[in-house]
């Protein structure tokens, strides 16, 4: 891409150099910034005429929850395609376009004047990396007012902040579909492997071996060859040990799994060797986890225990292919019971076999998993050039007119 033809010292560092014909003002003078209210001060009702989304839920402009408010006219009113500003929490000097919604204190409405709206989008989130770096708050961090008002902005004239804002509208939604079509990828490869493991564990990896009826509820054809057992008579399933979180700690000798997985650490142990571990309780029960060498569990997951011998992948991917949430027990809090899982019957493939499933579906998992982190970089690199192009463009390094 083109540069201007001359250039003149901006003045201020972290912008440096801008065309001749651009000017700069303090972003003062060209934004108004009003804060809603603080969310206990909301009226909600239970059912309304009018539906609005409450700003304080928004997560990186899509809202989570929507809420019925009493008298909406009397708080802060947000439109479509409003800039916001995050001004406190962890994403604090993130700016973000509205849907529309209820302002909360935890946010603020930026109005813009004299210059082209999305012009000033586009620079704000060339901004917004230097306006994260001085948060200040020792708890949590909020945007410093002085430091967003005091700062400055470039700008070329208007048919020319309009031109840039339509070049930029157009590259970036181009970029985003690119963006959106390799996260679809990933999605696919997932599948892929989801598919490759289901066909593995419960049909086995040869395409001509005799079939039959297996007789399980939720399965249809195996293996002629491969038996059909309860899983009581393959593994002893108990809950692990009680742990408070206040002995959990980041960092530690041994590791703690609870039902979803890794927790913490702690300085002793409860298990030592290979074992499935099984989610016990919540709305994630039935995630299947491993606990490999020294480890404690905690009493939220199940700890299958060999009773025969088996490969322990093999057992553990054919228990997610199950699916065990769908028997949760319905309560307060969803949870396994240890009783009915015993009674399951599985599908059980010769030893040697099942040394030949998981030897599969790791070959076959590492050469998709290759494919996503190949995807996952080019993401990445996009989003780059993303940045880079909008830094470059609103800060006049490069010409796009």
């Amino acid at each position: 891409m083109k540069r201007y033809d001359t250039y003149k010292d901006s003045g201020i560092e972290w912008i440096g150099g801008i065309p001749s014909d651009w000017k700069t003002s303090r972003i003062r003078y060209i934004v108004d910034s009003q804060k809603g209210k603080n969310p206990k001060e909301f009226s909600f009702v239970e059912s309304s005429n009018s539906m609005v989304y409450l700003a304080m839920d928004y997560l990186r402009g899509e809202p989570k929850q929507i809420y019925y408010i009493e008298n909406p006219s009397e708080y802060t009113i947000v439109d479509e395609n409003q800039i916001l500003l995050l001004w406190d929490g962890s994403n604090a000097g993130e700016f973000i376009m509205s849907k529309k919604g209820i302002l909360s204190s935890t946010m603020a409405i930026l109005n813009i004047k004299y210059l082209h709206k999305r012009f000033v989008w586009y620079f704000f989130k060339y901004f917004e990396r230097f306006l994260k770096e001085s948060t200040i708050g020792m708890g949590i961090p909020h945007v410093n007012g002085d430091e967003l008002k005091n700062n400055y902005i470039s700008y070329p004239p208007l048919p020319e902040q309009t031109a840039i804002a339509s070049f930029l509208d157009r590259k970036t939604a181009e970029i985003a579909q690119l963006i959106a079509d390799k996260k679809r990828l990933i999605e696919l490869y997932e599948e892929e492997k989801t598919v490759i493991i289901n066909q593995a564990v419960t049909k086995g990896i040869d395409p001509n071996v005799k079939m039959k009826d297996s007789g399980i509820e939720w399965l249809e054809e195996i293996p002629e060859h491969w038996e059909v057992k309860r899983l009581k008579y393959v593994v002893d399933m108990k809950s692990g040990s009680g742990i408070t979180s206040e002995m959990i700690k980041e960092e530690g000798e041994y590791p703690v799994y609870g039902g979803n997985g890794l927790r913490g650490y702690f300085n002793s142990f409860t298990h030592d060797g290979d074992f499935i571990l099984i989610g016990r309780q919540g709305a994630l029960c039935g995630n299947i986890n491993y606990g490999i060498g020294k480890f404690w569990a905690s009493e939220h997951a199940l700890v299958c225990s060999s009773k025969s011998l088996f490969v322990i992948k093999w057992l553990g991917e054919l228990l997610r292919v199950m699916n065990l949430n769908q028997y949760s027990v319905s309560a307060a809090q969803p949870g396994l019971s240890v009783e009915n899982l015993k009674i399951l019957q599985i599908p059980v493939p010769y030893l040697s076999e099942q040394f030949l499933i998981v030897s599969h579906i790791e070959t076959e998992c590492a050469r998709i998993n290759a494919k996503i982190e190949k995807t996952k970089k080019l993401i990445e690199l996009l989003s780059e050039y993303r940045t880079t192009l909008i830094s470059e463009v609103v800060t006049g390094k490069i010409n796009v007119i």
